[in-house]
């Protein structure tokens, strides 16, 4: 019998093939950055809020957030709560350990 890609050769690799996918993908998993003490945010921007699309929209204050060890604005903007009942929760640092970890905003259950 010659060895080659037979069937059972090809139905290994495709059962293999991802597993080989995700365990690459491992190491791209962003891992959160530790500071001892986190740096003070710069003074708010002053924003007028527009009117808004409808009237599910909740308006997002503009906030400064951390990204790659600086802080970036974020302007306000609309959105519509994640589900009915969920209330804007801002980002802020949250203590990890030894130090502080930076949490992005999100929409969370009442």
């Amino acid at each position: 019998m010659v060895r080659g890609a037979g069937p059972r050769r090809r139905s290994w690799r495709a059962a293999l093939f991802p597993s080989v996918i995700a365990l690459a993908l491992t190491g791209c998993v962003a891992q959160p950055v530790v500071v001892k003490r986190p740096p003070p945010r710069p003074p708010a921007r002053a924003e007028i809020a527009p009117l808004p699309p409808t009237p599910a929209h909740v308006w997002i204050a503009g906030y400064w957030a951390w990204h790659r060890e600086r802080y970036v604005w974020i302007p306000g903007h609309w959105e519509v709560p994640a589900a009915p009942g969920h209330v804007w929760v801002p980002g802020g640092w949250m203590p990890r350990g030894d130090g502080y970890v930076w949490v992005d905003g999100h929409w969370r259950a009442r």
